[in-house]
């Protein structure tokens, strides 16, 4: 069920806007905005130390959350690994003077032993400057070791739950990057309430665990539906046009919300022009109307367009070079229908660089062994796409572009908080 409220009067909120609605967080019972105020991307919001607030990271921080709560968005998310960002919050708040009941609060975090639970969540709250959070995720439940970790008898989440019976955690959930089968083997754990994971037009892979949700009753939160749901905020030519008279933004979050199970997108709304884009997104409360049925028809037939289309089953699965094979030809079928490179070549080449939370090799490493092709469903020539999707998106000037560029921050802020007197990074 969506609820809807007036726009607030306030001299930093967008004008001539769709008033926000609000959907119940399954079990929690709390009734959030379905536009989330995403945490991870405040200027300078990255850099170490956590509690160094520089001046153009505060005001950034502050004039977006002003304009967040005047727009009636009452959901902030964040997290101990987003570096600056609870610290910012707690500030920001403070300076704001909002009444705590006028915003609910969720933070994340991957402690892995009940010592480090309780240390943690006592330093997030601090940050937070906060007495309780309201939703408390644990943050990465991308593999089975990783949810072993978590649920394991007298471990993290065991305390989370105790620490809800203090009142210091009012609800318990997950963040996710996982493959399905980990998902819905976390959801059916009955440790949760609610769960972060990824789902757009753009990979619907994890749709059963949607449905699965609302069986269970629990609370969905999508993770950066503009940014890994395709960069849409940058659209190719192609996209825009069969997004028409919608922005992809529009189209994707509304796709999104017309799953009732579905209870908020969470956006970093770090600039003044992401509000109008984002919260465009709003009709009322009933999407994918019959006006923008058409749209849908539009992307949905372009599937039929692409040559070698790859259906993303996962049926090819394992491969034993560990290349995650559907997420390459799903950037293929995102290239060759939509002509969306520069989002393949953004994802593509964060391979072998980001762990458990986008695992798998480049494609070039295929040895071209077969395992794969009796298979596919779609008798697809596995190797020979691979190989071509690799040409495509591959940039090693990419690669070396950002670890030279991370190498130097890391050099810089090493220095710099050597003067200040403070410990390296």
């Amino acid at each position: 069920m969506t609820d809807t409220a007036a726009t607030p009067t306030d001299t930093m909120a967008p004008t001539a806007l769709p008033p926000m609605e609000y959907r119940r967080f399954g079990r929690t019972n709390e009734s959030i905005s379905v536009l989330t105020l995403g945490g991870m991307r405040f200027e300078q919001g990255w850099d170490a130390p956590r509690d160094y607030l520089p001046k153009a990271a505060l005001e950034n921080c502050i004039d977006t959350t002003r304009r967040a709560l005047a727009c009636g968005i009452n959901h902030i998310e964040t997290a101990h690994g987003y570096v600056k960002s609870e610290h910012l919050y707690g500030r920001t708040l403070k300076e704001l003077g909002t009444p705590r009941s006028a915003y609910k609060m969720m933070t994340k975090g991957a402690p892995m032993t009940a010592d480090d639970t309780r240390r943690l969540v006592d330093e997030q709250l601090k940050a937070l400057r906060l007495d309780y959070v309201d939703f408390y995720g644990w943050h990465g439940i991308n593999n089975q070791e990783r949810l072993d970790a978590a649920v394991k008898p007298g471990g993290p989440v065991e305390t989370l739950h105790r620490l809800r019976e203090e009142g210091l955690v009012r609800h318990i959930g997950f963040s996710t990057h996982a493959p399905l089968d980990i998902i819905l083997a976390a959801m059916r754990t009955n440790l949760f309430d609610f769960v972060n994971l990824h789902y757009y037009y753009f990979f619907q892979r994890h749709r059963e665990a949607i449905q699965l949700a609302g069986e269970l009753d629990m609370g969905v939160l999508i993770i950066s539906p503009n940014d890994k749901g395709g960069q849409l905020w940058n659209p190719s030519q192609k996209l825009e046009s069969l997004c028409a008279p919608l922005t992809p933004v529009q189209f994707n979050g509304r796709f999104c919300l017309s799953h009732p199970e579905i209870t908020t997108l969470t956006m970093g709304f770090h600039a003044p022009e992401h509000f109008p884009q984002n919260l465009a997104i709003l009709n009322g409360g009933d999407y994918l109307t019959p006006e923008d049925q058409p749209v849908k028809e539009k992307m949905d037939g372009q599937t039929k367009r692409i040559p070698d289309y790859c259906t993303v089953c996962n049926e090819c699965l394992p491969c034993p070079e560990n290349i995650n094979i559907p997420e390459v030809l799903r950037f293929r079928n995102m290239l060759k229908g939509y002509g969306m490179r520069s989002f393949g070549k953004y994802r593509y080449n964060m391979l072998q660089s980001k762990g458990h939370w986008f695992p798998g090799e480049f494609a070039n490493r295929c040895t071209e062994c077969g395992d794969c092709l009796p298979r596919c469903p779609e008798e697809l020539n596995i190797p020979k796409l691979l190989f071509e999707t690799h040409a495509r998106l591959y940039s090693p000037w990419r690669i070396w572009k950002g670890r030279i560029t991370n190498g130097l921050e890391v050099a810089w802020l090493n220095v710099r908080n050597r003067l200040r007197g403070l410990s390296p990074r």
